[in-house]
């Protein structure tokens, strides 16, 4: 009796196949890395050569159906009983996202990016030089932009609608699409493939950033200790970190994600107050006005930069842009299903908007402040940044924050909020992934706390056994690989989602009374 609820947790038809391809994949990559990294860098370098241009417009079209789902009668369209309030307060709800859709990804990027930027800096800048410099941190801002959010929330409003106004019990891509194929499609293997394939990207995602989001924390523990980098130590990292995520799991959203990010809000916000104040904070300010106003003015060159004429040679910012797009393609459905789950009494309008400003009006403070120290440690001389940076671009990390007064305190804190991020990000994913595989009937019910831990489980141990290999690179080209046919499956939940509402006159039937 006890084993068939055990089985009866999670549909094993779409998680186990999802399983066995994956490590089909990923065990000869990691056996073979030179090999494996070298065959992926020849397809990726194939897919920039000839499809750079398809990223570019892609991300610029999930950016106009935003706006456009968002301005349209459908915004005003409720995910669930008009009448309700909303699941969070906005606060909350931004603060879920922010944490969902940041990670401990913008404390590296924030960090270091504007110096692999001024380093092979584009349009023939000079490298590092003053306008490389600010080209730097612009991009750096850049990756945080319109494109990425609208990538990471462009299937909510289908996997929504489903789930609070239809009360579908799965909350699948395969459902979102039963009204553009049919029953026969969904029910059948046409289906499963969908949710196959949704799946194998979002665990391989996971595990990628988990496993490059573990350095940002153990560089500086390293630092702090004055001891070796080691798989030890990273393990002991894991173990922690997955003890914080266990209580967040067993308390539930409302009193563990939900506590998490708005706790880390605030203390992000302490800790960016006071590398203002003990740090360079004028020239921090002037730095980032600087750069908002640089990032404006170069937009639309950023948005559909491609270097056909080769401007200066080939740059960073050409691969790596495309190389981002794919990359978040891969966590687009994870995103969407998370912000499709949480959102539950918000219009359309106000679930889009949120997740394309809150985290990036975030990710630029932060990018601004933590770049803006970078740029300064350099430029005073303080820390030869693109030096490290080019032999580890990690290990500039803690050496810019040893130069903070009270630098111990700077270092822990700066740990603090990257493992909190790590946790909630490891929380939303399983969640998010408990939620797709489970049995339960999502429209009315929390995914399983057994099944997130089962789940996290797996994703730890893809991470750990990549890392100790050392086939984590291999995986994160891969990944952004694995984004392309996640790209098709946005179009398709967009079509679907415009065609659910229009056939419910949603519009006219589910919104809020004037």
């Amino acid at each position: 009796m006890n084993n068939n609820k055990r089985k009866s947790l999670i549909d094993y038809s779409i998680f186990i196949p999802s399983l066995i391809i994956l490590a089909i994949i990923c065990i000869p990559f990691s056996m073979y890395e030179s090999e494996s990294l070298n065959l992926l860098n020849q397809i990726f370098d194939f897919i920039v050569a000839n499809f750079a241009w398809g990223y570019i417009w892609y991300a610029v079209i999930l950016v106009a159906a935003g706006l456009y789902f968002s301005f349209s009668k459908y915004g005003n369209v409720v995910l669930g009983d008009p009448m309700e309030k909303p699941r969070f307060t906005l606060f909350e709800y931004a603060s879920i996202l922010i944490a969902m859709g940041l990670g401990s990804t913008i404390m590296r990027t924030g960090m270091v990016e504007w110096a692999n930027v001024s380093l092979s800096p584009p349009f023939g800048t000079e490298s590092g030089s003053g306008e490389a410099l600010l080209w730097g941190n612009a991009y750096s801002m850049f990756l945080w932009g319109l494109q990425t959010f609208a990538i990471f929330v462009m299937a909510a409003p289908a996997l929504g609608y489903i789930l609070h106004v239809r009360k579908q019990p799965f909350m699948r891509i395969s459902e979102a699409c039963r009204v553009l194929f049919g029953d026969k499609f969904t029910d059948g293997i046409g289906g499963k493939i969908l949710d196959i394939i949704f799946l194998i990207s979002i665990l391989a995602g996971a595990a990628v950033t988990l496993g490059l989001g573990a350095p940002i924390v153990t560089y500086n523990l390293a630092e702090l200790f004055n001891i070796d980098q080691s798989f030890t130590l990273t393990l002991i990292v894991t173990v922690i970190w997955v003890s914080l995520f266990s209580i967040s799991a067993y308390l539930g959203i409302e009193k563990g994600i939900k506590r998490l990010s708005t706790f880390n809000m605030y203390l992000a916000a302490i800790f960016a107050i006071f590398v203002i104040i003990a740090g360079p904070g004028i020239f921090i300010l002037n730095y980032f006005t600087d750069s908002v106003g640089f990032l404006i003015s170069n937009y639309i060159d950023m948005s559909l930069f491609t270097n056909s004429l080769e401007i200066g040679g080939q740059t960073y910012i050409e691969n790596q842009t495309i190389f981002w797009f794919a990359y978040n393609a891969t966590w687009a459905m994870l995103h969407s299903v998370f912000a499709a789950k949480i959102s539950q009494g918000r219009t359309i309008k106000e679930m889009i908007l949120t997740y394309l400003f809150a985290p990036l009006t975030i990710s630029w403070i932060a990018t601004g402040v933590l770049g803006g120290l970078g740029v300064d440690r350099f430029m005073n001389g303080a820390v030869d940044v693109l030096s490290i940076v080019e032999n580890d671009a990690m290990a500039a990390i803690p050496a810019i924050l040893r130069t903070l007064p009270l630098s111990t305190i700077a270092i822990i804190t700066f740990i603090i909020v990257a493992m909190i991020f790590l946790t909630t990000t490891l929380d939303s994913t399983t969640y998010t992934i408990a939620s797709y595989t489970g049995t339960r009937d999502m429209s009315g019910s929390e995914p399983s706390k057994k099944l997130r831990i089962i789940i996290a489980a797996v994703i730890t141990a893809m991470a750990l056994i990549m890392m100790q290999i050392g086939g984590l690179e291999p995986l994160e080209v891969l990944s952004g690989i694995l984004g392309i046919p996640i790209i098709v499956i946005q179009f398709l939940t967009i079509a679907a989602a415009k065609k659910m509402m229009d056939q419910d006159k949603a519009w006219l039937h589910n919104v809020r009374k004037k």
